[in-house]
This record gives C-alpha cells, structure tokens and sequence, in this order.
C-alpha cells in the first residue's frame, strides 16, 4: 500500500481533448516518516507519517521531543501497514503515484454549523397550505406518548458538518512531481488547505534523501578541484618552455 498527507487547494479543470474533467488540485508532502510501529511494542504495524511546519511555540513539550532531529512538524497521522520496509526518517513524496491510480481520501468535511431536520436528514417538510403556517421545515413529532423520552438516535436538528468523511475510488489524473501537486478526478470534502490523507494500492516508492544526494555533489566538487589543480601545473609548464626558448 502507498500514501502520503496533503493540503487540498482547490478545484480546477483539465481538457482531454473534446472533453473538460473537474479535478482538486492536492499538495502532497513532502512527509516524513516521524515513527514505525511494529506488533511486538505497539502491538500493531503502523507508520506514522508527518507534514506542514508551524512555530515551535504552537507545539507541546511532548510532541518537541517526540519530534527531534524532524523539524516543527504539524500533522501527524497513522498508516496501517503490512509489509513495507519503512524507517524512521525516509521521505515520501507524489511520485510514489501515477496517473490513472485509484485512491482513497479521507478528510473533515466543512462545517455547516446548526442546521434543521430539513438540510441536515433530508426530511420532505411538512404542507404549504390548510393552516400549517409557518411549521413546514419543522420537524413534527419526536416520539411516541407512552414511554414519554425522547429514544436516542432520533433524527432532531443540530450541529451539522465537521466529520471525518472518506471518499473512494477515485482517480489520479495529473502528477506535477515538480511543484508537489496532485490533480484528483472529482470534489474532495473539507475547506481550502484542509488536511487530506491519500492512500492507494501498489508499491511504496521513497523519495531520495538529503544525505544520499550529497556524496554525489562533493564528487562534483572533488573532479572540479582536481581539475582546476592540473589547469594551473600545465599554465606553469608553459611558462618554463617559453623561458627557456628565449635563452
């Protein structure tokens, strides 16, 4: 399994020839991988993946040492994992997807704030006419006489919005590996840079790391050095020859 934390943007258009897809525009990562849980310890196999950077003075003394040497990381979430060889400080970013991939997405839907029967459960309402008045988003009776309580589960107006809400089988349409940008086939719930969690089926695919990009630049560094030495003997041969044609 293969997933990453992003920021939904927002939404856009892409054309295909003749046809025009609404897609979301997502910042994928990068993440890092902050802790990897494992059955014998944590009695579960997770990763747990961090994303975004806030101040230091907005994180708990807890989360800085649970963070150390990662950064002032903002989100933390877990993934449940099998088999993937993942360790504490690998990187992960939106090229471990590809076009056409079916994904899962998970994120808080917008809230709605308080909302009637009507809006929040879809009832029909009640008549326009013969003397209902101003009832008809109402939501009638609430429960039988006889017990006299209102049953919990019952169907009342209230605070509607602001759940977890999972989205599945959707699809990768775009991967700008260059800007860290994921175009998704169709709406994502959740406002602008709300977090996003993205998972999808196929092979885990890391990111190259700070420190294994850096030996291959101090080689560069070295093959210039030792050039430019061999450029400065062979202008000193040089001179010697044409000193000694002049005597």
């Amino acid at each position: 399994m293969k997933f990453i934390l992003g920021k939904k943007l927002e939404m856009t258009q892409i054309w295909r020839g003749d046809v025009v897809l609404a897609v979301t525009r997502v910042q994928g990562g990068p993440c890092k991988v902050v802790q990897v849980k494992d059955t014998e310890k944590d009695g579960y196999k997770a990763v747990q993946l961090g994303f975004g950077e806030r101040k230091i003075k907005n994180i708990k003394k807890p989360q800085i040492g649970h963070l150390k040497d990662m950064g002032n990381i903002k989100y933390l979430r877990e993934f449940k994992i099998s088999d993937e060889n993942l360790k504490k400080g690998d990187l992960i970013n939106v090229s471990v997807f590809q076009a056409g991939d079916k994904i899962d997405v998970i994120s808080t839907s917008k809230g709605k704030g308080f909302q009637g029967v009507v809006k929040r459960h879809g009832f029909h309402g009640h008549s326009k006419t013969h003397g209902t008045k101003d009832q008809e988003r109402s939501s009638g009776s609430i429960g039988p006489k006889g017990p006299a309580h209102v049953f919990k589960g019952t169907r009342m107006g209230g605070r509607m919005g602001g759940d977890r809400t999972t989205i599945k089988n959707l699809e990768i349409i775009q991967v700008d590996q260059e800007n860290s940008i994921l175009y998704i086939k169709g709406a994502i719930p959740g406002a602008r840079n709300g977090l996003v969690m993205i998972k999808g089926q196929g092979e885990m695919v890391l990111a190259p790391t700070v420190e294994e990009s850096a030996p291959a630049e101090a080689e560069e560094v070295k093959v210039e050095a030792e050039t430019g030495t061999e450029e400065v003997k062979t202008e000193d041969k040089i001179v010697e020859e044409t000193e000694e044609n002049k005597k």
